[in-house]
């Protein structure tokens, strides 16, 4: 499997997590959550090097140039997640040419399996726009009204929650990100970007603990997964 570099957005303060610490540098395992999810990615054999977009000035990053004996590069990342990723493209060594496939993923999303990214390169390499890892619906959804009350229940049939790693080519995703910018649309993920070019990026089934640690609950979620692997 050729080789492919990595994309990695933590430039975030993780408000929604609280504290004065960065998420992704809070401590689990007596290391911070982005070193495992660097863990995670550059553990797969096809991933080359990894680009992480940084808060400027960012105090807590040891400044490394290469981890698990494969490049790191870091950049200044932006005020939003697109900002940063589109900053990550555009830091990429000039090995990784225009049409290259690179994967994008986020930087409090530690658990993702060897087994999901083998298939999401697989896959997504042969598709002509790329994929993304993503888990189907499988709870009941409720529409709500202004009052809190519950107004309709939601067909679930053919809805996915979208992951990370996403998969696309350096400069197709680059030019949807810039587009995205340029119209003033806020894009949550690499797909989104995407999408909106009138594109259909092919989902792939990952598993469901691949998740984002957005909360203290998913935090130590993460801290008994690690226990649980430790021999």
């Amino acid at each position: 499997m050729a080789a492919i570099w990595a994309v990695v957005p933590a430039a975030g303060r993780g408000t929604r997590f609280g504290g004065e610490v960065p998420k992704q540098y809070l401590l689990v395992g007596g290391r911070p959550l982005l070193v495992h999810t660097l863990d995670a990615l550059l553990a797969h054999p096809a991933v080359a090097g990894v680009v992480l977009a940084l808060a400027e000035g960012d105090p807590a990053w040891p400044g490394w140039t290469e981890y698990a004996g494969k490049p790191v590069l870091a950049c200044t990342g932006g005020d939003s997640r697109a900002a940063s990723v589109l900053a990550a493209l555009q830091a990429l060594p000039d090995s990784v040419r225009p049409d290259d496939f690179v994967l994008v993923h986020d930087a409090a999303r530690p658990n993702v399996a060897l087994s999901d990214l083998d298939q999401l390169l697989e896959r997504g390499r042969v598709d002509p726009v790329g994929a993304i890892l993503a888990a189907p619906v499988r709870d009941t959804l409720k529409r709500a009204g202004d009052d809190g009350g519950i107004d309709a229940t939601e067909p679930r049939e053919r809805l996915w929650r979208a992951l990370t790693p996403q998969l696309f080519r350096r400069l197709q995703l680059t030019r949807a990100l810039q587009a995205a910018a340029d119209a003033g649309v806020e894009v949550t993920d690499e797909a989104m970007a995407l999408e909106r070019q009138g594109l259909r990026p092919l989902l792939v089934e990952g598993r469901e603990d691949n998740f984002k640690v957005t909360t203290p609950a998913d935090l130590a979620r993460f801290e008994f997964e690690l226990a649980r692997r430790s021999p």
